[in-house]
């Protein structure tokens, strides 16, 4: 019963062969990266456009009425 889970081949040393073959960045080599680290940056962006519009509105306050 437990011979399936005990018993597998190890796939490690051929994937480290690959990531280790790959010249580019590591942040880059594992699969669906540039999905993640895209999503990670647009949100980033979002959020920091977000924080400084919020901070000039701060900074310039509301007009005087009259």
């Amino acid at each position: 019963m437990i011979d399936t889970v005990v018993q597998r081949p190890n796939y490690v040393p051929e994937r480290q062969r690959a990531y280790q073959a790959s010249h580019s960045p590591i942040y880059y080599r594992p699969p669906r990266s540039r999905l993640y680290l895209g999503t990670y940056f647009t949100l980033f962006g979002l959020g920091m456009c977000g924080t400084v519009y919020g901070m000039y509105q701060l900074t310039m306050g509301k007009p005087v009425r009259q």
